[in-house]
């Protein structure tokens, strides 16, 4: 299950690193076969309503039960941890694929109030199944922090109080698992106005969560790059 802000709910017209990632599940040919993607919700954020309405996705043949997903626009760890334990005891996920983090610090939270909510997001979703397992990414730097040094530093010292949470509440029963910031992502490249994905951000994204699953535990295969795709 995808959890996730506006980097991963996308907005209409876009095709999203869940997308990316799906198809490179589909990729792995049988070993790709067996698995499922759940989640409460399907659409994409449409700006012209302000709200997740749309399913206008760049590729119409995307398969509304691969489009699953908790994410939202403007939503961190702030608004999931009260959700995540009824989404993880309804559609059952065995594997969290989450990004979160920016809007919060932006916006809701301080570093040590977000990290409290990751903790509390991984206690609720452990409520519902004490044995799900989870990918967690760093917040990624947006341009807001190259114009305001504070909110950057913010945004580092939520990171390494992350991967302090990811070792402090990992368990072989209910891994916790800390991504690498995704390869050579670059602002300036790898997003459209500093902040949210392009093709090639969301190639880069999906590759973060793909290539750790899979060094980390064995899960899939490394991602292929098909950066000059759109």
């Amino acid at each position: 299950m995808f959890v996730g802000d506006s980097m991963t709910i996308g907005s209409a017209g876009e095709h999203t690193w869940r997308y990316r990632m799906w198809r490179h599940l589909r990729s792995l040919g049988t070993e790709g076969e067996d698995f499922a993607i759940v989640g409460p919700r399907t659409a994409l954020y449409d700006p012209t309503a302000d709200a997740a309405v749309s399913q206008h996705y760049a590729d119409p043949d995307f398969p509304v039960s691969a489009r699953r997903h908790l994410a939202g626009w403007g939503e961190g760890w702030l608004h999931m941890a009260p959700l995540i334990e009824g989404a993880v005891r309804e559609h059952r996920p065995d594997v969290l694929l989450v990004s979160l983090g920016l809007i919060d610090l932006g916006f809701y939270t301080n570093p040590g109030q977000t990290e409290a909510n990751v903790r509390l997001f991984v206690a609720r979703a452990r409520a519902a199944n004490p044995r799900v397992a989870a990918v967690l990414l760093p917040v990624i730097p947006n341009s807001r922090c190259d114009q305001d040094p504070g909110f950057g530093s913010q945004c580092e010292e939520f990171n390494t109080r992350l991967a302090k949470a990811v070792a402090d509440l990992g368990t072989p029963a209910s891994p916790l698992l800390l991504a690498s910031r995704p390869a050579g992502y670059d602002i300036a490249r790898d997003t459209y106005d500093g902040t949210h994905p392009n093709a090639s951000g969301e190639h880069r994204l999906a590759a973060a969560f793909a290539d750790a699953a899979h060094q980390a535990w064995g899960l899939g295969a490394p991602y292929r790059h098909p950066l000059n795709s759109a």
